[in-house]
């Protein structure tokens, strides 16, 4: 073909960098660009057999091991389209995970070689799907299947968004777009093959997928631990880091914050960290305090600021659209908060003024990306400062959702512009990321950010790893009178303290809250550590956390 797809792409790298290597030290395995290449051709051949074809949509249900590349890499020679699924065993999760395999029409579900001694109990938990186990699929087919003939608009991806606001919706990516999203994340941070990679985030996420994949098709060598490695033992995972000299990492702001708590101070300076060239710092809000809290705590470790890269991107656009300049510090500027949310205006002010929010840039649109911050009317564009929808054209971004019944609303513009659903404001080129519309709160006709409210509270010593979300409940139990159901804001907190320790600290919560925003209208609700709703990703969900809220506040509950 004259367009390269992904399995094409790889074969080409094979020539130059065939030993260049994936590592999982789980596993205690590595496979080697050219094992990559010639075993997914075998493969290709054995689910070629097992009837799988050019269009089908199929699940692959792993863990972070080598089976999930082997098996993407074969469907992408056999033109069907990979569909990277959690596991999670969580029965609302399972649930969830049978709506998107009916979603998709997906009938064919591919486990890892990890996951095959829990086949009776996928198999029960997806009726009516065929469960495949790597001991199957990951064998030699009577023959190769190159894959010369698969075009590159062929879809390769669904990927399933992380369901923070709403329910999961399976983005459609093809060759081309994902090839160009790799290309723009190559050019920004100016990634070769003297890089190192290595990566925790899990390969059925966006941010571990093709994190990966660019590093595999730039012949970077790699190196994937299991999340758990990280989430365990953040402390020993950067160690490891550290002393195996690599220059590349992609987390979300709560892993920086993770590091921070789980190294002593008197211990930073053991730790090399000079030879890391690019933090990738995205997937989540990116907080000041978290980033202040980082450069000071690894200062003595040479981390050097100008490593952090506090970057935008959506499932909708493959992954990444916005960087900053490489090899700056991040940039952030305070502005009030009141303009902010009740005006829409990004007032500058002094940081230790009133009322002042911290927020960071997270740089100009990547390689062949365009993007505009949508003014009032169809195609207008807001001025600078002035908060907006962040919209996006370009070649990496979706041309949909999957949606069979034709009854799910495509996030366009009638002019053809992805609607993100984020919030923003353009400043001397550069964007800067205040909220999601979805999760705006709006009491007695007053506007909060749901950060607003939680950046009040999170650094608070007794909030367990900064734990906490903001939402308004409206309850139709007549408390409102004439004026109809009665609204408060909510702000449920994890704690691990004693509950002899509560009252004191809901107390001090509320009171963060009402010096930070004059907020006098809250609830504070405590809850065990780890009991927040997140994402795959470990993004908190708060919608999840509101209707669970609003689902106890109806039978009765405190």
């Amino acid at each position: 073909m004259d367009q390269p797809t992904l399995h094409s792409a790889l074969d080409t790298m094979v020539a130059g960098y065939g030993e260049v290597t994936v590592d999982f030290p789980a596993e205690r395995t590595a496979l080697t660009l050219a094992d990559l290449s010639t075993r997914s051709r075998r493969i290709a051949g054995t689910l070629h057999d097992l009837g799988i074809r050019a269009g089908d949509r199929v699940g692959a249900l792993s863990t972070n091991e080598p089976d999930f590349l082997l098996l993407f890499f074969a469907l992408s020679r056999l033109g069907a389209c990979v569909c990277p699924l959690p596991m999670n065993a969580r029965e609302a999760d399972t649930a969830k995970l049978v709506g998107v395999l009916d979603d998709a029409g997906i009938k064919d579900v591919l486990i890892s070689g990890r996951l095959t001694p829990m086949r009776p109990f996928i198999e029960e938990a997806l009726p009516g799907r065929r469960v495949l186990p790597a001991s199957e699929t990951l064998v030699d087919g009577d023959r190769e299947v190159d894959g010369a003939d698969v075009g590159t608009e062929r879809e390769i991806v669904l990927q399933y968004t992380s369901g923070s606001t709403s329910y999961p919706k399976g983005v459609r990516l093809t060759h081309a777009g994902v090839l160009n999203c790799l290309r723009a994340i190559r050019d920004g941070i100016r990634l070769t093959p003297a890089d190192r990679n290595s990566s925790w985030l899990p390969l059925f996420h966006d941010m571990g997928l093709f994190g990966t994949l660019t590093g595999i098709l730039t012949g970077v060598p790699c190196t994937i631990w299991r999340p758990s490695a990280f989430v365990k033992d953040p402390a020993g995972w950067l160690r490891r880091f550290a002393e195996g000299g690599y220059t590349i990492s992609p987390m979300p702001n709560f892993a920086y914050d993770y590091l921070v708590d789980a190294v002593p101070a008197e211990e930073a300076a053991s730790y090399d960290l000079s030879r890391w060239r690019v933090a990738f710092n995205g997937a989540e809000p990116i907080a000041v305090d978290s980033l202040e809290a980082f450069f000071r705590h690894f200062a003595p470790a040479q981390f050097d600021p100008r490593t952090m890269l506090t970057v935008y991107g959506l499932a909708e656009a493959t992954l990444a659209v916005t960087f900053p300049p490489l090899e700056r510090a991040p940039r952030w500027e305070w502005v009030d908060r009141t303009a902010l949310a009740e005006r829409g205006t990004a007032v500058p002010v002094d940081r230790t003024a009133p009322g002042a929010r911290g927020v960071v840039s997270v740089g100009s649109p990547v390689l062949g990306m365009r993007l505009r911050v949508a003014g009032p009317g169809e195609g207008a564009e807001a001025g600078e400062r002035v908060v907006g929808e962040v919209q996006l054209r370009g070649p990496s971004v979706t041309a949909g959702y999957v949606d069979d019944t034709g009854t799910l609303d495509q996030p366009f513009t009638e002019d053809g512009w992805l609607r993100t659903g984020d919030l923003g404001y353009l400043a001397d080129g550069e964007l800067f990321i205040t909220g999601r519309a979805k999760e705006m709160l709006i009491l007695r006709g007053d506007n909060y950010y749901p950060d607003d409210v939680e950046s009040a509270v999170r650094t608070d010593e007794a909030v367990h790893r900064r734990r906490c979300v903001a939402f308004v409940h409206q309850a139709d139990d007549g408390a409102g009178g004439a004026s109809g159901p009665s609204e408060h804001m909510v702000l449920v907190a994890e704690t691990g303290r004693p509950e002899a320790e509560h009252a004191e600290l809901t107390a001090r919560l509320r009171t963060l809250v009402r010096t930070a925003l004059g907020l006098d209208e809250l609830r504070v609700v405590l809850a065990a550590p780890d009991s927040l709703p997140r994402t795959t990703s470990g993004k908190l969900q708060r919608l999840t956390a509101r209707n669970a809220y609003a689902e106890e506040q109806a039978k009765g509950g405190n």
